[in-house]
């Protein structure tokens, strides 16, 4: 018994990208950090909320690059100018990654309380009927 992917299964024609996007979105090993949650705000809207506590807007960079949603933390490391008897709170990078689906826009990103939200929304596709006419060979 072969096995099929997505994309060779002969009735999903022109599929080969979602393999793609699903190979890219396991391999990008998000290990927790920072937290984060997704909800549905509306039938066609999400957000994204990540914890970002100790950092700055400055510190923060939100790109979309090729349907993939990358968020980025980098603060600024002051620690030579401090003297610290303990350090818990550490000053690493960061980056999260999300993969849209076509359709789905990013709207606006808002720094709240040490929570980053990134709202999302799912523009909505226009229903097109084409007909195709047959030519004779």
């Amino acid at each position: 018994m072969t096995k099929l992917s997505l994309g060779s299964h002969p009735y999903m024609l022109g599929f080969e990208q979602l393999e793609r996007l699903l190979e890219r979105s396991a391999k990008s090993g998000n290990e927790g950090y920072p937290p984060f949650n997704i909800e549905q705000t509306s039938d066609s809207s999400y957000r994204i909320t990540l914890a970002v506590a100790g950092f700055a807007e400055a510190d923060l960079a939100i790109t979309l690059e090729d349907r993939q949603l990358v968020i980025r933390g980098r603060q600024k490391d002051d620690s030579d100018s401090r003297v610290f008897l303990h350090r818990g709170i550490a000053a690493r990078q960061f980056q999260r990654s999300f993969v849209l689906a076509d359709g789905v826009e990013v709207g606006e990103a808002v720094m709240e309380n040490g929570l980053l939200h990134v709202d999302l929304f799912r523009s909505q596709p226009e229903t097109v009927v084409q007909t195709i006419q047959i030519k004779r060979g």
